[in-house]
């Protein structure tokens, strides 16, 4: 054999320490599901979402809220990985029309993608097509709260079927170089719309004491957000806090401090005072997470947005529309419960859920990621 017939060498994949990748992209065989089909289906065993994936909330109970039906005008408000979306094109079926939001370019590209890989010519429009009345489904980088916009621009008069799934996807947490998880190091970044101008690094280089800790306060129920706040704003002035991995111990740092206080103080104590504190009583939360989700609501205005969809939606509606949310924080929860009662009073809605929808100990076992949620639902009069 010639020297120039000969293969070329074999690539050798990146290897990792010990038995099983843990970084986000050693993960080679959960981000390319093609090539090892049964990798999801192992890893779900295991009670945890497959790198690059994520897995819809209460898909059951989503769809026995909304009831999408052939034919009709089902809009998803925030597309994300498109479990949700999958089911309702199924539902509305060819004589349907789905309509797809997401501020996250790159995520709703590839979710198009994958759902037009699916239904063939259903999701034949690429994100920002502007398709005809004829098309089943079209795509926008936009934010749910723009959905009004975003059905005059298709001339729709309005939906059947609405749904808004707040918070973050496992797309964007599990991945460093977005910067929303404590567990791996990366920027610090947590823009759900890299078109933002402000990344979690800069508000904490420009936020003061006061206005720090009253976000850790009112965003995420932080009780050390005073603690918390004075440590980033002096750790600041001698060093610039850009990655994640440097914010997780300044906290870590903080409630450790704390914890060792409340033991020489009698823990009891503080018990029979009516302190709650979930994190120094047993509670698996990291020390970290609610610093980072009230971080990631005040870089993308998650509650501002949240208010401006509550009072827009109901003119999205149909006559009998139907409108499902699913929220995952406390004060979420309660603007939205908030509206759709006053929504119910004022005759714009002729029914409402009494109460929140949440997950099935079994779901919440095989999706972890699932235990705050809630779902709410409303009717259009």
């Amino acid at each position: 054999m010639h020297h120039g017939d000969s293969p070329s060498p074999r690539r050798r994949r990146p290897r990792y320490p010990g038995t099983h990748p843990r970084r986000f992209e050693q993960r080679y065989k959960e981000l390319n599901p093609q090539s090892h089909p049964e990798i999801h289906e192992h890893v779900q065993a295991q009670g945890r979402t497959p790198a690059g994936t994520h897995v819809p909330v209460m898909l059951a109970e989503v769809l026995g809220a909304l009831r999408p039906g052939p034919g009709d005008v089902a809009a998803d408000c925030t597309l994300g990985y498109g479990g949700h979306a999958r089911a309702l094109l199924e539902r509305i079926g060819p004589t349907g029309r789905f309509i797809g939001l997401d501020v996250d370019g790159a995520q709703l590209e590839r979710t198009a993608v994958r759902l037009r890989g699916r239904f063939d010519d259903a999701a034949a429009q690429p994100p920002q097509a502007s398709a005809g009345p004829g098309a089943r489904a079209t795509f926008h980088r936009s934010h749910f709260a723009g959905l009004g916009k975003v059905l005059a621009r298709e001339g729709v008069d309005g939906c059947d079927v609405v749904l808004a799934d707040l918070g973050c996807s496992s797309v964007q947490l599990d991945d460093p170089r977005r910067g929303f998880s404590y567990k791996h190091d990366g920027p610090l970044d947590m823009r759900m719309d890299n078109r933002l101008k402000r990344t979690a690094a800069d508000l904490l280089t420009g936020l003061s004491v006061e206005e720090l800790s009253a976000a850790l306060e009112i965003l995420a129920d932080e009780p050390h957000h005073v603690r918390i706040a004075r440590a980033v704003v002096e750790r600041r002035e001698s060093h610039p806090i850009t990655r994640t991995r440097q914010l997780v111990k300044i906290i870590e740092a903080v409630k450790a401090e704390r914890a060792d206080r409340r033991t020489n103080r009698q823990q009891r104590r503080d018990d029979e005072a009516g302190l709650r504190d979930t994190e120094e009583r047993g509670s698996h939360l990291h020390p970290a997470a609610r610093t980072f989700q009230a971080l990631r609501m005040l870089v993308n205005d998650e509650i501002g947005g949240l208010d401006q969809f509550l009072r827009a939606v109901p003119y999205c509606l149909r006559p009998g529309g139907r409108l499902a949310i699913i929220s995952f924080h406390s004060g979420e929860h309660r603007r939205i419960e908030q509206a759709l009662s006053e929504g119910l009073e004022a005759g714009i809605y002729s029914l409402i859920s009494t109460e929140p929808v949440t997950p099935q100990a079994a779901e919440v076992y095989a999706n972890p990621r699932s235990r705050s949620a809630e779902l709410r639902w409303a009717v259009r009069a």
